[in-house]
């Protein structure tokens, strides 16, 4: 948070209220920093700074759960909640609360192997991410614990992708990847080209924070027939109608434009031949409404 946000706080809400040093200086403490960490999180997740700033911990954590259950969760997994994960995914916390990469990878490559790839990043990955988010904004994980396990099943992810063998199916998209300047939250991309792969789909990844006329550009060069882009909720929704907006009208008409992600802008208002997917499980009607246009 720049220092400038927290002064303003300071004045209209009453909170940070920060001690001074020597110099005069701002000194935060612990408890003060822990409920930043929650602001910051439900700010992410679409909440306005009056509606979050004043409250003290337990209400913020109270709120978090809330959204946590009722829109993080929900965009992340598939409708059916699967129980049988719910052991194995408090077992991956443990190992990235231990410091244990070894049996956080082994956890993470003997359940895809056991689920098979398309549950795996459905009823595992996807609400075991959230949880790590969840885990941080409590203060039971650190930035580098949590940058740790994005780095870790990253590599799971790409492994898995690499490995599937190659079958395109006939009248399948070829899609591509991407993310817009500032967003730099990627894991989603690597989930999405996952279930692409599986459905038969021919991926093209560009990786994270490609600009709207290197996107279109890549589009050309690639002949895509789809451009899917992954948003988080570090944009407003302003931005993300006007990058939206631009990309709609310098791709060709016939290249369908997919969004998805936590940003709740997504779902706030339709565009025109934009499809925004609101959960993973939506991409399978998404591909087979493709082959049946085309």
């Amino acid at each position: 948070m720049a220092k400038d946000t927290l002064r303003v706080w300071e004045k209209r809400y009453g909170f940070p209220r920060p001690d001074r040093d020597a110099s005069g200086d701002r000194l935060y403490s612990a408890a003060q920093v822990q409920r930043l960490k929650l602001i910051a999180r439900l700010l992410d997740a679409g909440m306005r700074p009056g509606k979050v700033v004043g409250l003290d911990l337990e209400q913020l954590q109270d709120m978090l759960a809330r959204r946590t259950a009722d829109v993080s969760f929900d965009l992340s997994r598939t409708k059916q909640k699967n129980h049988a994960t719910d052991p194995l995914l408090e077992e991956l916390l443990d190992a990235i609360a231990t410091h244990d990469p070894r049996a956080l990878r082994h956890g993470l490559g003997h359940a895809q192997m056991r689920m098979g790839l398309a549950p795996f990043v459905t009823d595992l990955v996807a609400p075991l991410t959230t949880a790590v988010g969840d885990a941080w904004s409590r203060g039971r994980f650190e930035i580098y614990e949590e940058h740790l396990y994005t780095e870790i099943i990253t590599g799971v992810l790409r492994h898995a992708i690499a490995s599937l063998t190659p079958q395109p199916v006939a009248q399948s998209p070829k899609v591509l990847l991407t993310t817009v300047p500032q967003e730099q939250h990627g894991l989603g991309l690597l989930m999405v080209e996952a279930l692409l792969v599986l459905e038969g789909c021919s991926c093209v990844s560009l990786g994270t924070q490609t600009p709207v006329t290197d996107i279109v550009q890549a589009a050309q060069a690639h002949q895509a027939d789809v451009v899917a882009l992954s948003f988080s909720n570090v944009h407003k929704a302003a931005e993300v109608r006007t990058h939206l907006r631009e990309l709609r009208t310098q791709l060709p008409a016939a290249t369908a434009l997919w969004v998805g992600g936590s940003c709740a802008a997504l779902y706030q208002w339709s565009m025109p031949g934009v499809s925004a997917i609101r959960h993973l499980s939506g991409l399978q009607p998404l591909v087979a409404q493709w082959r049946h246009a085309h």
